[in-house]
């Protein structure tokens, strides 16, 4: 991760959570700032390279945290639960969280899982995997764009705000429109050693791309093997949910 300070926003009123991050395993490069409140998260986060958001912090659930946080930036988010169980997960993920941590666990589970994101944040092959940037740096299907650089993605000129799983998967996706991806193939690249359950976390978030795209034609499920990107549809399908 190198030496440079990391700056860790801790959403909580847990006050021995705190006092926990401030000692060993966590080293002293995690510069640690608490806020009592969800509300505090969404007006302070961008100047934090992650966030620690605990779930049972009073105000605006982790969900929606994420989701208003996920409209401005791709900082690494990361959920404390007193329990995780798989439908948490997809909700988190969907949402736009990056992990999702049991509280009660071991730190050093934690400490990994921080480690982890905000190597993946800094380093400057954390959206590799992928041929050379074409158009500089925007990939074009149809009246679809979406740019490599800036994670900006547009329809017909309109941006749609995607969660950063969102748009890993769909750049994977318009990067060979014409290959259809295994299932496999996708939680490899977009989920990389964070993938939890089953993959019913990979249809929520087709689900969810088709949804903000406006049209199913965008996705081409091809049963028992995965997806591809579909053809650009009609201005009739694309209104249709």
């Amino acid at each position: 991760m190198g030496k440079s300070s990391v700056r860790v926003l801790l959403v909580s009123d847990d006050a021995g959570l705190n006092a926990a991050l401030h000692k060993p395993p966590f080293p002293a490069k995690y510069t640690i700032i608490t806020a009592a409140t969800s509300g505090e998260a969404v007006e302070n986060f961008p100047d934090f390279d992650l966030l620690l958001f605990d779930s049972s912090t009073p105000g605006l659930d982790s969900y929606e945290v994420c989701k208003r946080v996920r409209t401005q930036t791709s900082v690494p988010i990361i959920i404390l639960g007193p329990y995780v169980n798989e439908i948490d997960r997809v909700l988190a993920l969907n949402a736009g969280a990056d992990y999702c941590v049991v509280k009660s666990e071991s730190l050093h589970e934690l400490k990994a899982s921080m480690d982890a994101v905000i190597r993946r944040s800094r380093s400057p092959h954390r959206q590799v995997h992928r041929p050379p940037a074409r158009a500089g740096e925007t990939l074009i299907v149809g009246s679809l764009r979406l740019n490599l650089r800036n994670r900006d993605v547009a329809l017909d000129g309109r941006q749609i705000q995607l969660t950063p799983k969102e748009f890993d998967l769909l750049s994977m996706l318009m990067e060979d429109p014409d290959t259809v991806h295994t299932r496999k193939a996708i939680i490899s690249r977009v989920w990389k050693d964070h993938w939890f359950g089953s993959t019913r976390t990979l249809d929520v978030h087709i689900g969810a791309l088709r949804q903000k795209l406006g049209s199913y034609d965008w996705i081409e499920t091809k049963r028992g093997i995965g997806f591809r990107l579909g053809s650009a549809p009609s201005p009739t399908a694309r209104d249709s949910p």
